[in-house]
């Protein structure tokens, strides 16, 4: 089982909140790391700035594949392949970016968090470690405690 974030560069928290809820996420063929996907493996979805948060997670129900007919009716967005979702949680408000940062690198030592906390992921499909997904989780949990 990997684990993946999916960074949405659309900007629009609408549309990718209604990506999750229809459990269909755009992934194109050619996405570096796109063929390694495989059902079972978890996904965090990132926007990017200016929200700069995480807004959710699922689970993949598939690999990438073109949308067949129907799936290609009922998706919300103009992708003409990705993923199918379950298990799938939406979260409002979304977990900051600078949240995470500070739970998974408290002392700012890790080139990699720090560049891509700072400019962005630069692919659409990012492998992350088991580690990284777990922190993004307990975050989401604590900030919906009453």
């Amino acid at each position: 089982m990997a684990h993946v974030l999916f960074n949405f560069t659309g900007g629009d928290r609408r549309l990718a909140a209604a990506l999750l809820k229809a459990k269909m996420w755009p992934v194109a063929r050619d996405e570096r790391d796109g063929e390694s996907l495989a059902p079972g493996d978890l996904a965090l979805v990132y926007l990017r700035t200016p929200d700069a948060e995480f807004i959710g997670r699922a689970e993949l129900a598939s690999a990438v594949h073109d949308w067949t007919t129907s799936e290609a009716e009922a998706y919300p967005g103009d992708s003409p392949s990705g993923v199918l979702l379950s298990d799938v949680e939406v979260w409002d408000p979304g977990v900051p970016m600078e949240r995470v940062v500070a739970r998974i690198d408290p002392t700012g030592s890790n080139p990699l968090v720090q560049a891509n906390a700072a400019a962005g992921f630069q692919t659409a499909v990012v492998q992350i470690t088991a580690g990284e997904y777990e922190a993004v989780i307990d975050l989401s949990r604590e900030s919906r405690r009453p």
